[in-house]
């Protein structure tokens, strides 16, 4: 699958993912269209190449949109909710109720987002601010009605306090960053822990949630669809707690922080799936936000 490739999601009628090519990095950012009664993005990438999710869209035949439902505020699950809005003028953005304020105005997070990830800022776009009067929050337990299919928010506050995922009423979850990031040619998933509000052992309540909805299908925002198998979860679960002790016991030998960082962007397996930058960059990024919450608990 390369950038701006279209593919059906198996066993979901009228659901389809579209690779964005984030980072220009090939299978690692996914936007889901739901071509359903009342069509819906789940999901709308950084904001670069947004013109792939428009195009998509295009191919199958959807003229207009009544939601955009970026799963949580980051940019890149929400910073193209802006441009998407702005070409279907009565769509109705949906997203975290702590999120609203964010697209509204994304100046704050604009500013996070460049100290969480530094150079790799060069990738995104400056988002457009989503209207107020087309923005909607949603709290947990929340219902969209699609038509032919219905969303149903869970909130998921592990890898961010503004984030759901979506479990639909035909056995799909959309898992946003609750789940991990799924690595499609290894069928394995990585950890992901961002600063500054990463907080494990919320993020361990969240996949046993998911894993309590007993899904058919998990549909990753980084990267793919996945029929489920609780025993993945659990590994993911592991790989957090061992992830965390990994951190801390580096921490505790180690001079600095900045010491800690680079040693492992160093040592990253990442740069085997992602390519030496991205690789390198993911792996500062998890660490950072490890580190914000051993600060957190001390």
């Amino acid at each position: 699958m390369a950038p701006g490739d279209l593919t059906a999601v198996d066993a979901q009628p009228d659901v389809y993912y579209v690779d964005t090519g984030m980072y220009n990095v090939d299978g690692y950012g996914s936007v889901y269209i739901l071509a359903t009664d009342r069509p819906a993005l789940v999901d709308t990438g950084l904001g670069t190449n947004h013109e792939y999710i428009l195009d998509a869209l295009d191919e199958l035949g959807v003229d207009d949109l009544a939601y955009i439902i970026p799963t949580h505020a980051h940019l890149d699950h929400a910073g193209g909710a802006g441009f998407i809005a702005e070409q279907f003028p009565e769509a109705e953005v949906l997203t975290h109720e702590r999120g609203v304020r964010h697209l509204v105005d994304p100046k704050r997070l604009v500013a996070g987002t460049k100290a969480a990830v530094g150079e790799m800022w060069n990738y995104y776009a400056e988002p457009k601010p989503v209207p107020e009067d087309r923005i909607r929050g949603l709290e947990d337990g929340d219902g969209v009605d699609l038509g032919s299919l219905r969303l149903t928010a869970h909130e998921a506050p592990g890898h961010a306090p503004h984030q759901h995922v979506l479990e639909t009423d035909t056995g799909a979850v959309f898992t946003a960053d609750a789940a991990g990031l799924f690595v499609p040619e290894r069928d394995e998933i990585r950890v992901t822990s961002p600063p500054p509000q990463f907080d494990v052992h919320q993020c361990l309540d969240d996949v046993s949630m998911i894993q309590s909805l007993d899904p058919d299908l998990l549909c990753f925002g980084h990267f793919g669809p996945r029929v489920y198998n609780e025993r993945l979860l659990d590994g993911y679960k592991r790989s957090l707690v061992e992830w965390v002790e990994a951190v801390r016991q580096r921490r505790d030998e180690l001079v600095d922080d900045e010491a800690v960082i680079q040693h492992f962007a160093d040592h990253t397996e990442f740069t085997e799936i992602w390519g030496t930058e991205k690789g390198r960059e993911e792996a500062k990024l998890n660490t950072r936000g490890v580190l914000s919450f051993l600060d957190r608990e001390n």
